[in-house]
């Protein structure tokens, strides 16, 4: 983690910790459904808009826990598949979801910071980051840095994450009765730590490593960050569907993503980025 100062370093570690210890309950779980659930699930058909035809490119996926959604681009005619992840419980995970997928991808343990190093400096067409992934990285302009690295010349990156108003939100009262603004929408309040003794997914608690760390980032942020390093931004989206219920009471689509149910008002829970490097 070249370039973070040995207090950031501290906290990056307690959270490879916790998603180590996360893994084999994430595996287990029903939320993941590991071997049954089609990875293509896990997509908005909006997303495959935005990143076109994969036959015959070089495709990374940062920051990509189990690969579940890796396996996908795999199965859409990538040339190559590389997914990079911090925890090397994760990794070893999803070389061997891959294998039994029957799909070729590489998997690289490292620090996102470091992944121009860990991947030998080669360069891809198309670098993916989503669902959950920024709120682990503490500097948007170093990591932005590094998706500036790590693409050739017309490649393309895509941010699919949960928007900041979806983060801010919190339950309302004993019986749930209703959501309101309870945490940060903009960054700069510097990290949170969570009690990580439940993960998102069903299963048993964390016994250990049961502390973890978040940085908010504001939509802002993000695209100031991506175009400060030199990328384009061609679209962004914003959605008001989520690929799992967040919260009880949620509608499911015709697509099999949730809503929030009428007569709550409409409010983005998701957005997608995408920006391109230029030739």
């Amino acid at each position: 983690m070249t370039g973070l100062d040995a207090e950031t370093r501290r906290l990056m570690a307690v959270i490879e910790a916790n998603w180590d210890e996360r893994t084999p309950i994430h595996l287990a779980s029903r939320f993941y459904d590991v071997g049954r659930r089609d990875p293509q699930s896990w997509f908005a058909g909006y997303e495959w808009t935005d990143l076109g035809d994969l036959t015959g490119r070089d495709v990374l996926h940062l920051q990509s826990h189990l690969g579940t959604e890796t396996v996908a681009f795999a199965r859409r005619g990538a040339r190559t598949v590389t997914g990079l992840d911090l925890s090397g419980a994760a990794v070893g995970a999803a070389r061997e979801i891959a294998a039994a997928a029957g799909v070729e991808i590489e998997y690289v343990r490292a620090n996102v910071y470091d992944a121009v190093e860990a991947l030998g400096g080669r360069r891809f067409d198309v670098i993916y980051t989503g669902k959950g992934s920024l709120c682990y990285l503490p500097d948007l302009d170093r990591w932005a840095g590094v998706l500036t690295r790590l693409l050739r010349p017309g490649g393309r990156a895509y941010v699919v994450e949960f928007h900041p108003v979806l983060q801010s939100l919190g339950l309302v009262g004993a019986a749930d009765e209703g959501l309101e603004l309870r945490h940060d929408l903009i960054g700069g309040g510097g990290p949170v730590e969570r009690d990580a003794t439940r993960t998102y997914t069903d299963g048993p608690a964390l016994r250990e490593a049961t502390t973890s760390y978040e940085w908010a980032h504001g939509l802002g942020e993000v695209i100031t960050a991506v175009s400060a390093a030199g990328l384009t931004v061609r679209s962004l989206r914003e959605s008001d569907e989520l690929p799992w219920p967040r919260w009880a009471g949620m509608e499911q689509t015709p697509d099999g993503w949730w809503r929030l149910p009428a007569p709550a008002p409409r409010v983005p829970l998701f957005y997608a980025l995408l920006a391109e490097l230029q030739r």
